[in-house]
């Protein structure tokens, strides 16, 4: 029974540590605008150097288009913002000698977490740069008079793979234990009971 109970710790700690990020990595997962897959509802400021008919703040489309001067339809979704700055770079070769462009993501609409259960205010909500667990409960209200903090569960979709992943909100509030405020990933939903 004892070792039945260290392997089930033992297996969630490795889930945790998953969820977190490998050692190598120096427990902070990866984030930033580098990783960040552009989608349908973002919108992009696209700036090109010493050319202000090319700097466009514009929105992604439902098919992952957007529309940029000279170039016309460009399918930017999926990608990154640096891979879309070397595309949009390319293109404008043909027009623009040396052409420097910056692409920021303004307004990350196409990322969303969901919260459910009990908190003051269940949903969607847009998924912000380094948001932690601990800040999505203060998104949603906090929780109401009858939720149960020590059996949180944050249900993930990775690789084709749906993981589920414990989190006791009193030991985060205590200090006791700070590796269960993982970083919330796009489409992560968490079912507070």
């Amino acid at each position: 029974d004892d070792k039945e109970q260290t392997d089930k710790k033992s297996a969630e700690q490795k889930t945790l540590a998953d969820a977190h990020g490998s050692e190598e990595e120096g427990k902070t997962p990866k984030t930033g605008e580098t990783d960040y897959k552009i989608g349908s509802g973002d919108i992009l400021e696209i700036i090109t150097w010493k050319e202000q008919d090319f700097s466009k703040e514009l929105l992604v489309r439902i098919d992952g288009n957007i529309t940029f001067p000279l170039i016309d339809d460009i399918h930017v979704g999926g990608l990154t913002p640096l891979q879309v700055k070397q595309m949009i770079e390319d293109k404008l070769k043909e027009f623009i000698e040396n052409p420097i462009v910056n692409v920021t993501v303004k307004k990350p609409e196409s990322q969303k977490f969901y919260i459910l259960g009990e908190v003051p205010k269940t949903g969607e909500y847009p998924l912000i740069k380094n948001l932690t667990v601990l800040q999505a409960f203060a998104l949603a209200g906090g929780f109401t008079e009858w939720a149960s903090k020590k059996e949180i569960i944050l249900i993930r979709h990775e690789d084709g793979k749906e993981q589920v992943i414990r989190i006791n909100y009193k030991n985060i509030a205590r200090g006791k234990d700070f590796s269960e405020n993982i970083f919330i990933k796009a489409n992560d939903t968490i079912i507070v009971p």
